[in-house]
């Protein structure tokens, strides 16, 4: 055995999770190895050319405020941003800003090699390392071993992947890229267990051959609208989107070729993602639905690629270019890649402790595509938390475990290892219980706590943090006891500024809970203080949304005394008289680290609840 190198951590793979990863554990002092197949698709896109979105701009912000680089990187790098769900409430508004998918590998790349701690080395890992239950090491394709204390798998969608258009199947990756097998195997002959999932990607169109004066054009928003608490430059909108649909054309083109479908044909086995459709799905699942929206969206500034948002598919190639010709502003689109499915290995994610680590062999991790979830936000959350977790365990410092009552990557995590997924896992709002309290613009107060206590933020973020607190400390201080009592100048100034006359006196907190008050009408009106754009933001909503918010943290604060009621590892839950047999089989399968966790155990009812806890209070 040629023992080519020693590493505190090695990240298997370096995508979104696995860059995530391979920078926190370096960045927390571990010698630190980050594998890929190849230099050049590190951080690479193989789906959509965007960063964000619906509850998955929450996942960035997250990211960013525990001191990862995701949302750093898409500041530096995307080409559009735009805030959704602008006519909603805050807790759902998220941004998503479109991504140069060349620039921001280049950027990620950049970030890598200059880090210190971290060796990234072109390598395909065969084979895992494990001796008496504990990890060792990995094995690479060129017969190098590299010994390690901690090893993460962020494999993605590579392991033993398999390429399907129409007819035309063969082994590989994304973007045509080779495809780990002996991987998967090795991973089996560990007793890991492994699911078969799908998802697929759109063809990519020529701009030169799109008519966009025939769809509705999509421009980014004006002001402040980064991923990043550290950035200070508004966004950088350079490109636009467009809008079109699909037709009766369309899907007429698309039944009548339905059996030469891979997924209706027996070809696809793997279990596709419910919430991103392919268009033939679509057709079949929605056939009283007259159009489905398109979203065409630029690859970069520097191709004429633009990607078909809304057509993910796997058809024929010639069925593509006949049903994409039916599409208004498409009618002469050349494909320059077409639409494929992949189909890959993934773990069972219950096989993973809350920190991401298995149960079942110590020092081994796993992040991202590989546990079954989807989404290069998703695999940034997740890669981010097990580089953490595996430097707390080469360090010896406390793991990381983020609850649902205080950020989505709490609830992704606690989703995976406690109730597992029987498809490609998909972060949304709705999932989270509290999402009032987990909103995009808070995560820094929610989380960078945490970056600054285990050593991940940076001298910058820990002392712009500080700052903000102590601005929204003293507002809020006077804010509350600052009183104004009604008088004719007093009126005056509030009606030249938009709001409502008083005719009480009261605390300007008061005026804070008034749609249209803004801590700038009141600082202008009231000679307040100057504070950032930021802090301004937090001190408005919390006033304004005050009511709703303690409910909830009230409701949360019920949850985290389940949370906190800790499960020994070693319980023998089959002895325990009065669980069913069906909570004994689940506990013992998943042995979930806290009551509250266990409550949330697809066949574990409330009265096994009551019954473990009495057990736990009688015998600990």
């Amino acid at each position: 055995m040629f023992v080519a190198g020693k590493y505190d951590v090695i990240v298997i793979g370096a995508g979104h999770a696995g860059i995530e990863a391979g920078l926190a554990a370096a960045r927390l002092g571990c010698k630190t190895l980050l594998t890929t197949l190849s230099l050049e698709n590190l951080a690479m896109m193989p789906c959509n050319p965007s960063i964000g979105g619906s509850a998955k701009g929450h996942l960035v912000r997250e990211v960013d405020a525990l001191g990862g680089q995701m949302g750093i990187v898409a500041d530096q790098t995307c080409i559009q941003f735009r805030t959704l769900n602008t006519g909603k409430g805050f807790a759902v508004q998220a941004l998503r800003a479109q991504a140069d998918k060349k620039i921001y590998q280049a950027a990620m790349k950049k970030v890598c090699e200059n880090t210190d701690n971290l060796d990234l080395k072109q390598l395909l890992i065969e084979n895992i390392l494990v001796e008496r239950n504990k990890i060792v090491g990995v094995t690479a394709e060129t017969g190098e071993t590299f010994l390690a204390s901690a090893v993460i798998l962020a494999s993605g969608t590579y392991l033993s992947g398999r390429i399907i258009i129409g007819e035309s199947i063969f082994d590989g990756g994304p973007n045509g890229q080779r495809a780990a097998v002996k991987l998967s195997t090795a991973l089996k002959n560990l007793g890991v267990k492994l699911m078969r999932f799908k998802t697929g990607t759109p063809a990519r169109v020529d701009a030169r051959t799109l008519d966009f004066s025939k769809m509705e054009i999509q421009r980014g928003d004006s002001g402040m609208q980064n991923f990043s608490f550290l950035t200070e430059t508004p966004a950088n909108n350079q490109v636009c989107c467009y809008l079109t649909y699909t037709n009766e054309r369309t899907h007429e083109i698309l039944r009548r070729n339905l059996h030469r479908a891979p997924m209706a044909n027996g070809i696809i086995e793997g279990v596709g993602p419910r919430y991103c459709p392919s268009i033939e799905s679509k057709i079949i699942r929605f056939p009283d639905k007259e159009r489905h929206q398109l979203f065409l969206e630029p690859e970069g500034l520097n191709t004429q690629e633009f990607y078909v948002q809304g057509m993910s598919t796997s058809m024929p190639a010639d069925v593509q270019i006949e049903f994409l010709h039916t599409i208004p502003g498409l009618e002469n689109a050349k494909i320059m890649r077409h639409g494929y499915a992949i189909e890959y290995d993934c773990l069972d994610p219950l096989q993973l402790k809350p920190t991401l680590e298995f149960k079942s062999i110590a020092g081994f991790f796993s992040a991202g595509q590989s546990n079954g979830s989807s989404g290069y936000e998703e695999a940034a959350a997740q890669g981010l938390i097990a580089g953490i977790n595996a430097a707390a365990l080469v360090k010896n410092f406390p793991p990381l475990i983020l609850k649902r009552s205080e950020s989505y990557i709490g609830v992704l995590i606690d989703d995976l290892v406690t109730k597992g997924t029987a498809e490609p896992y998909r972060m949304m709002t709705s999932r989270a219980e509290y999402r009032l309290l987990l909103r995009q613009d808070n995560a820094d107060i929610r989380l960078t706590p945490y970056a600054i206590d285990i050593g991940l933020a940076s001298v910058e973020r820990a002392e712009k943090f500080n700052r903000k607190l102590a601005e929204i400390s003293a507002a809020n201080k006077i804010l509350t006891e600052t009183k104004i009592t009604p008088s004719a100048e007093v009126n005056a100034r509030l009606a030249a500024a938009g709001i409502a006359e008083i005719k009480n006196s009261l605390p300007l907190a008061e005026l804070m809970r008034r749609p249209n008050v803004t801590y700038e009408k009141l600082r202008d009106i009231f000679s307040l203080p100057e504070i950032s754009a930021a802090a301004a933001s937090q001190v408005e909503i919390s006033f304004f949304y005050e009511g709703y918010i303690k409910k909830q943290a009230e409701l949360a604060a019920k949850l985290d005394r389940l949370e906190n009621k800790i499960i020994p590892e070693n319980i023998n839950y089959h002895a325990i008289q009065n669980l069913r047999v069906e909570a004994r089989e689940k506990l013992s399968e998943i042995r979930p680290r806290s009551i509250g966790q266990a409550a949330r155990i697809s066949g574990v009812s409330p009265a096994d609840i009551s019954v473990l806890v009495v057990y736990l209070e009688t015998f600990s």
